[in-house]
């Protein structure tokens, strides 16, 4: 069965707690994001590889594809 890819995820701030769908990159990690709202820059958790796995509603591609992220052995 093939895996379906989503592209889109609903990014929380940690700060401010504003929402925002943003479309992801299908083969790199975000390492920083600037929150529209607050400005706050934010990083991925401790563990995460992006601040998408850390904040958003959907896992990056590569995470969802591969179970592990941009080059790295595990997530």
């Amino acid at each position: 069965m093939e895996k379906v890819l989503l592209l889109y995820s609903e990014i929380k701030c940690p700060v401010c707690g504003f929402v925002k769908r943003e479309k992801m990159s299908e083969n790199s990690c975000e390492w920083y994001y600037e929150c529209s709202s607050c400005k706050e820059i934010i990083k991925p958790l401790k563990g995460d590889c992006c601040v998408f796995c850390s904040y958003g509603s959907v896992k990056c591609p590569p995470v969802q594809i591969n179970g592990k992220c941009c080059g790295e052995e595990s997530v």
